[in-house]
């Protein structure tokens, strides 16, 4: 008879397969995992808490480094809880480059995913291959915002700048040129029979599952659910670009790696129809007072991060500081399902699960 005996094993906090500081006790017999507990808070800067000392304005380049992949998402959503809460209209200018500038944000933060998670379970090349094409969306929204990954472009009532000469014009360029790109990475990763067996039916949950998990993004559509804040629950201007929302029915890794190539491809046509339609003139910020003081009272709004439903909430006691301010983020609760997706798989899925759900540490821990 071969007798086991349960290990407590440690997967993190560092480790580059966590994504960042990130721990994961496991208890493993033999190369099953029975339990999985995370471990968060490594990452934990208090930024709620800071930002009760901080004007409105002062707050927007800490929403930079909660989810860092997609810093101009996070401006947004605090600016558009300020802006819903004051009644303050959005010049049509700013409000296309704000709706570029996130539509370019959520290709770069696919991309960043699509190549680390081929690199967590054994593929190079694609890794290089997708930092080569963030390399020029990260230049673009450099340029446009004169910083780099922490951008700080979004202010309420519009942006901090307008877009630089020809900057349009390159924006346009980059869409056939990510397309094709693009077509490239099918060839290279999504027929690949060794990619297609190692996440095929691993990670699988039903959409019941998903929703009690209150799971959104990718982690929720492929699971069938038909459900994008920019369709379902228009902002911005989103309203007047055709795009679909990727879906699928098989709830598995493979499933969740579909809806986000997909969605790189609905990016894509928003992109196209928003230069199209970029207005040739007009202010690129409403008139709004220096000193933000927000009106008494208590708003919530919620918009689409790359990584889900990201929702900003504030009470305000008519200060220039908000009384309390509070985000909820997508990574934080897409991470609660992990344990149930780990318990009875093997230790060689692990990496392939986590890597599937597409959490940063930033907005994990806030």
């Amino acid at each position: 008879m071969l007798r086991t005996e349960e290990m407590l094993l440690n997967v993190g906090p560092q480790h580059p397969s966590t994504h960042g500081v990130f721990r994961l006790v496991i208890k493993i017999d033999g190369e099953i995992i029975k339990e999985a507990t995370p471990v968060i808070g490594y990452l934990h800067r208090g930024t709620e808490k800071l930002a009760e000392d901080l004007q409105y304005t002062q707050i927007i380049p800490y929403t930079d480094r909660l989810d860092y992949l997609a810093a101009m998402t996070n401006n947004y959503v605090l600016c558009h809880a300020v802006e819903t809460m004051m009644g303050v209209e959005i010049p049509d200018r700013a409000e296309y480059l704000r709706v570029i500038a996130m539509e370019l944000g959520r290709v770069a933060s696919h991309l960043v995913w699509w190549g680390t998670y081929l690199l967590d379970i054994g593929a190079t090349s694609p890794f290089l291959y997708a930092f080569r094409e963030r390399e020029m969306i990260v230049n673009l929204l450099t340029e446009l915002s004169g910083a780099r990954l922490t951008f700080n472009y979004m202010r309420v009532g519009g942006v901090k700048w307008d877009a630089p000469e020809d900057w349009i014009e390159k924006v346009a360029e980059f869409v056939p040129y990510m397309r094709e790109q693009l077509a490239g990475y099918h060839e290279l990763v999504t027929g690949n029979e060794i990619f297609v067996n190692r996440v095929k039916g691993v990670g699988t949950y039903s959409k019941e599952e998903a929703l009690q998990y209150s799971l959104s993004g990718a982690n929720l559509r492929c699971t069938g659910v038909k459900w994008d804040l920019r369709k379902n629950e228009p902002y911005s201007i989103y309203n007047r670009f055709q795009f679909n929302i990727p879906t699928r029915e098989e709830g598995d890794a493979f499933s969740r790696y579909h809806c986000r190539m997909e969605e790189i491809e609905e990016s894509l046509k928003i992109l196209e129809q928003a230069v199209e339609q970029f207005p040739a003139e007009g202010p690129i910020i409403a008139k709004v007072p220096k000193i933000i003081k927000v009106p008494k009272g208590e708003a919530f709004v919620r918009i689409e991060s790359p990584r889900g439903e990201i929702g900003c909430y504030i009470a305000s006691e008519g200060k220039k500081e908000p009384y309390r301010l509070k985000f909820r983020r997508p990574s934080f609760y897409n991470l609660q399902i992990l344990p149930k997706l780990l318990e009875g798989e093997n230790m060689a899925n692990l990496i392939t699960i986590l890597g599937a759900i597409d959490i940063v540490l930033g907005e994990v821990d806030g």
